[in-house]
């Protein structure tokens, strides 16, 4: 038994999926490899050596990745597949894009949004927008799976992994890649972030957001939205938090004027601390909350900004 994690990273360094991905795959008791795939990884393959719990590092490096486009990294991972029991990569968009074509290519199906691992073949991950828990068994010669970030803690330093290329042709693609708009911001990344202030529709409008904003400054917060609040038009879809979002799991998770959705709850009630603000006592969002303000966000918010 072996597993393999697809690493994530932006050349410099591996993002917090893949270091969740470690912690997964150690519960599996094998060893570990991480393969590195780029135009110039040996930054981020460094990092990945020193992982606790990493026993080796593979990498594929050539001008033709610099963009980790799908297309390329899928026949990679098939190339080395044979050679693993597990390939395990982080349910973010990377992971969610990737894994799906390696199942495809191995012939075997697709474990997502992994959140336990039981054993070598039995693994729990939610259904029904997070509301059950299914336990799946899998007989796959090849377990490839996404693990959830907000299940399992990042993994430290602390290993000392051997770092080799790995025997692989890059494959040609009928793809290239275009461009990207990536937005920029000062504040942390939403899906790693301590403390994150999210609104919805019952923040009113785009302009009456900036209040959101305003404690998220404050308190040195990401920001985030529900979908109606995106579908509203308040914020960018970059923002949504919930089942068709972005999974947060922060140690502080502030809910301003949302009533609390099946779809919004899936994505963050693993949150610490959950705080609501809204004026309805009878919003679902009290139902899991830790503290709970009734009111006119209004009034509170400028309010709690005062006082921090």
């Amino acid at each position: 038994m072996k597993t393999l994690i697809i690493a994530e990273h932006d050349g410099q360094s591996l993002k917090g999926a893949t270091l969740s991905a470690v912690t997964a795959a150690t519960k599996l008791g094998a060893p570990v490899d991480v393969l590195v795939v780029g135009s110039s990884v040996s930054a981020a393959a460094s990092q990945a050596a020193s992982v606790a719990g990493v026993d080796r590092v593979l990498t594929v490096e050539d001008a033709a990745l610099e963009h980790t486009l799908a297309e390329f990294l899928a026949p990679i991972a098939k190339q080395l597949a044979g050679d693993y029991t597990h390939i395990i990569l982080g349910a973010s968009t990377f992971g969610k894009d990737l894994a799906p074509r390696v199942a495809a290519l191995c012939g075997v199906n697709q474990l997502s949004e992994v959140i336990e691992v039981i054993d070598a073949e039995t693994f729990k991950r939610p259904i029904y927008a997070g509301n059950a828990i299914a336990t799946v068994k899998s007989s796959d010669a090849i377990k490839v799976m996404t693990v959830r970030g907000t299940a399992f803690a990042a993994a430290g330093n602390g290993g000392s992994a051997s770092v080799e290329a790995a025997s692989v042709t890059v494959p040609s693609a009928k793809v290239r890649f275009v461009g990207a708009e990536v937005s920029e911001s000062d504040r942390p990344e939403l899906e790693s972030a301590d403390i994150v202030v999210s609104g919805g529709r019952g923040v009113g409008s785009k302009e009456d957001f900036a209040k959101v904003f305003e404690l998220a400054d404050k308190l040195g917060a990401a920001v985030g939205a529900s979908r109606a609040a995106v579908d509203s038009g308040f914020v960018p879809n970059d923002m949504q938090v919930g089942q068709t979002g972005k999974m947060v799991a922060p140690k502080l998770y502030i809910a301003v004027g949302i009533s609390g959705a099946i779809q919004h709850l899936a994505g963050m009630k693993e949150s610490g601390t959950i705080v609501a603000i809204n004026k309805d006592e009878e919003a679902p969002i009290f139902g899991i909350a830790d503290y709970g303000l009734v009111g006119d966000l209004h009034e509170i918010l400028p309010e709690l900004v005062s006082k921090i």
